[in-house]
Order: C-alpha cells, then sequence, then structure tokens
C-alpha cells in the first residue's frame, strides 16, 4: 500500500499527515510553545526518593520534575541476580541518593498534570540502527520477519562492529535491505553523537540538557519513511531546504521522494486533511455501511462503542453485525492511530453468537492494527463480550494537543438544567441568611436561571424572601455561565 507524507509548516507548528491511498492514516502535530521531550537526554538532579513507592522525583530543568521508576533504572546484566529482591532489582534507596546526579533519558511525555517518565538506559536512535551504549549485544526489531533473514542481519552487523568498543545495537526495519555502508555510517554517526553527550556531561552542572531530540519533520524522515512511501510533500521552501540539507547528510536515500509544494490552495486543505482532522476530534464515526463508533476518552481509559445504525443491507440480523464489526475493527485501527489514544483500550464491538464469527472479526482487529508504529497488545475477547487492548502512551491524544476541557461543563459533557441551579440559588439563600445579617441580597446568575425565578419560581422565592424577612433582588448577567451565580449581601 503506498504512502505519501505531508508537511505543514508554519512558524509555530509543523504538521504532519501520513496518507496511505489518498487516506489520512496518522498525525502528528509539534508546536514550539510546547516541543515532545521524548528521546531528549538530560543530566538530572534526584530530588526526591519515594521508597513505598519505589520510585523517584528527578529535576531534569523542566516545569515539573520528572517520574523515575525503579525497573527505568539500568544495571549491568550480569549482576541482575545478586540481589535478594524478586527479579533481582535493588531497592531504590539504596541504588539512589537524594541530590545525585544522573544521566536520564525520556521516554514518556508530560501527561496532563504528569511529569515526564524516565529512563537511565541511554538509547540513540538513527535512521537504520538504535544504539544502546550500556548495553553489548545485538537486537533485531521484531517487525523483521523470518528467522534466517534475522540471523543473517546479525552476523552481518557483528562482522560491521569491532569487538573491542562498547555497545550494543538494535537493528530497525530499515536496515533489512541497508548495504554495509549505510550501516557502517550509522554506526559511526551514533557513536560520534554518544561521544559528544558523554563529554557534555562531564562538565555540566545537573540539571543540564545533554541532547535535544530532532525536530518533528526531521524524526519523520528518519523513523516513519518506509519502503512504501513514495513521495514527501513540503509546503515552505526554507523547511525543505533545510529537510534537503539533513537528508543529505544522514539519510541520503531519502532525498529523492522531497517534494517541495507551492501551490495557491493550502496543503493540507488540498489533500482534505483539515477535515479529517475536524473528524477526529468528534466522538461519533460514521461508517460507510450506516453503522458508526462512538469514542470517548477520558482519564482511566478510552471506550469505544460500535453500533448497527441504519445498516440493514443484508439478508439477516447475524451478517448485518458481522459486516459491520468488520468494517468497524477496519476503522479503530485507523482512528487508533489518527488520534493518538492510548492506555487502556476498551472496544465494545455489536455481540456476536456464532464463535467463527468473533475469530474473523479479532483476526481483521490485529491485521489492521499491524500497520501500527506503536506498540500494543490485543487480548481478546472478554466474557462480557469485550476487546481489551493496550497502546503505549508516549505522547499527549490529538484531542489533547488541540483542545482544552469546556469552561462550562469543566470536560464533563453536560450542565445543570436552570431549575437545578435555581434550586441551588434558593438553598443558598436560606444558608447565607442564618450565618450573615444583610440588608438586603442580590442574586446574579444567567438569563434563564433569572428568567426561572421571576417566572415558574417566583412563589417559592417570595416565600423564603418572607422566610428570611429581607428582600431579594434579581439582576441577569449574560455573560454568566449556565452553572454560575453570585449572591451579593446588600
Amino acid at each position: 500500500m503506498s504512502e505519501e507524507i505531508l508537511i505543514n509548516f508554519s512558524p509555530l507548528e509543523t504538521r504532519v499527515a501520513i496518507l496511505a491511498q489518498g487516506v489520512v492514516q496518522e498525525l502528528h502535530i509539534e508546536r514550539a510553545a510546547s516541543l515532545g521531550l521524548v528521546g531528549n537526554i538530560y543530566l538530572g538532579q534526584v530530588s526526591r526518593i519515594l521508597p513505598g513507592m519505589q520510585s523517584a522525583f528527578i529535576d531534569v530543568g523542566l516545569e515539573r520534575t520528572a517520574f523515575l521508576h525503579v525497573a527505568d533504572i539500568w544495571q549491568p546484566r550480569e549482576t541482575n541476580g545478586e540481589h535478594g529482591r524478586e527479579g533481582g532489582q535493588k531497592p531504590i534507596e539504596k541504588m539512589l541518593a537524594e541530590g545525585q546526579s544522573l544521566m536520564v533519558q525520556v521516554v514518556k511525555d508530560p501527561l496532563g498534570s504528569k511529569g515526564a517518565r524516565l529512563s537511565t538506559q541511554i538509547s540513540l536512535a538513527g535512521r537504520m540502527l538504535v544504539y544502546l551504549p550500556q548495553e553489548k549485544h545485538i537486537g533485531i526489531s521484531q517487525r523483521i520477519e523470518g528467522e534466517a533473514g534475522r540471523e543473517s542481519l546479525r552476523a552481518r552487523l557483528a562482522s560491521l562492529v569491532p569487538e573491542d568498543e562498547e555497545g550494543g545495537f538494535i537493528v530497525r526495519t530499515m536496515a533489512e535491505n541497508a548495504s554495509d555502508d549505510e550501516l557502517t555510517d550509522d554506526i559511526a554517526y551514533l557513536r560520534k553523537l554518544w561521544r559528544d553527550i558523554r563529554d557534555r556531561a562531564r562538565v555540566a552542572g545537573a540539571p543540564a540538557p545533554l541532547y535535544l531530540e530532532l525536530n518533528l519533520a526531521q524524526r519523520v524522515l528518519r523513523d516513519l519513511v518506509n519502503p512504501e512511501t513514495t513521495r514527501i510533500v513540503a509546503d515552505s521552501q526554507g523547511d525543505f531546504q533545510r529537510l534537503q540539507n539533513f537528508a543529505a547528510e544522514y539519510m541520503p536515500m531519502v532525498q529523492p521522494l522531497l517534494e517541495h509544494y507551492n501551490g495557491a490552495r493550502p496543503l493540507f486543505e488540498l489533500y482534505g486533511v483539515e477535515n479529517e482532522i475536524e473528524k477526529a476530534l468528534s466522538r461519533r464515526v460514521d461508517l460507510k455501511s450506516g453503522g458508526y463508533l462512538i469514542l470517548d476518552q477520558n482519564e482511566a481509559m478510552t471506550t469505544i462503542d460500535v453500533n448497527t445504525g441504519g445498516f440493514v443491507g443484508v439478508r439477516n440480523f447475524d451478517d448485518t453485525i458481522f459486516k459491520t464489526n468488520l468494517e468497524a475493527a477496519q476503522a479503530i485501527a485507523r482512528q487508533l492511530r489518527l488520534r493518538n489514544l492510548g492506555g487502556i483500550i476498551i472496544v465494545d464491538f455489536i455481540d456476536m453468537e456464532n464463535r467463527e464469527h468473533r475469530e474473523a472479526v479479532l483476526a481483521e482487529f490485529n491485521k489492521a492494527l499491524a500497520r501500527d508504529h506503536t506498540r500494543l497488545t490485543v487480548n481478546g475477547f472478554t466474557a462480557l463480550g469485550l476487546v481489551e487492548m493496550t497502546r503505549k502512551r508516549t505522547r499527549e491524544s490529538l484531542a489533547h494537543v488541540l483542545c482544552e476541557p469546556c469552561p462550562t461543563c469543566a470536560g464533563r459533557g453536560e450542565v445543570k438544567t436552570a431549575r437545578t441551579v435555581a434550586y441551588e440559588i434558593l438553598r443558598e439563600l436560606l444558608r447565607e441568611a442564618r450565618q450573615f445579617e444583610a440588608r438586603e441580597y442580590r442574586v446574579l446568575a444567567g438569563p434563564a436561571v433569572i428568567d426561572l425565578l421571576l417566572d415558574e419560581e417566583s412563589q417559592a422565592l417570595a416565600m423564603l424572601s418572607d422566610e428570611i424577612g429581607k428582600p431579594v433582588s434579581l439582576q441577569a448577567e449574560a455573560s454568566y455561565a449556565a452553572e454560575q451565580y453570585d449572591i451579593v449581601l446588600m
């Protein structure tokens, strides 16, 4: 399936869309005000150790302290079995001390109120390889299939890496057809990069950045271009030239795919990407058959509900459900990539009595998910007929990047009725009258609430005024939200 990569540049934002056969499959957005941190390497300082959580807070110079769990602290393989702790892991309070400096790498961006997640196991990604300076083994990407091919790649790389040099490598999928010269160049580049980082660490004072990951457009060239990519289109002449220079130095095989777009119509509008972004912010996703999905994202998990909607296109109801679920499996896999949904995900396919239908839908779902660059696991159907899965969350979802909670409902998706707010006001008036002496009480609220108190609830307001023995005046404020009100003591 051929792919195209579109890169839209603006002074404060870079947006990338990946299209397969003309359909948007992935969206990536990076803003100058909130650059992603994954891959950055810092010299951090331990600010607090939490033995009960086996974690530590590390100051790396960011707005919020970052988080390091004991499982993310690298230890030499040969010493892992020497400790009398489950899994051979020493307790964190014996490994770190407050005020200590250590080199750490960001593995997860800050999400919501949480700081960045760190690891002390450093990895540096190149075009063909990932360099592991603390390890001494050669690994092969799981996406490279066939044991014979994997062993051949391992042997080739081993022959290019001198025995006396430190560090190990993971062979990326892009290296499957790489030449020895390309692999050698990647090895040299990554080792030079690591030497520069170590040199900076020797003279820097914690906290300090040691290495900042490439920008979004450069990471796209390094990580997302594959044999199916037919072209990479950028709409800024200056940035296009910088990408060409970057490609010429580090990945010459990508350079012929680069194109500059200078048409009158905006690039994302020409290819329908702007419409796809708007759709990706909606709860509802319509399927071609007439069915639809409902996606709800919250703090704990994301839930996806599949509905038949108006689809009645086959002879019996079981086949209708089966065909809707098959289409939904493809759509859900795309939406996960498009919206960058991560964490725990629960999919509620329409109930299927036929076991073969359930197995076919699950197989189709796994096949559609195979295109995903992000690590995920699918646990199959539960006893309740739900599909449980997880998708690694390393950065904010599309909705969290582009949107914020509604100031009226605070993200609940609902607001109290005018009658509910009016009754709250009556209760609050009674409470205020018992606590404070005033000549008069003035209520400020939205027009809908004031209209209700003046009309249908006027008798209740008059009875309350008699009970507290003080007059109550009403004032409509057009700027007030549905649930907002104030009571002023006159």
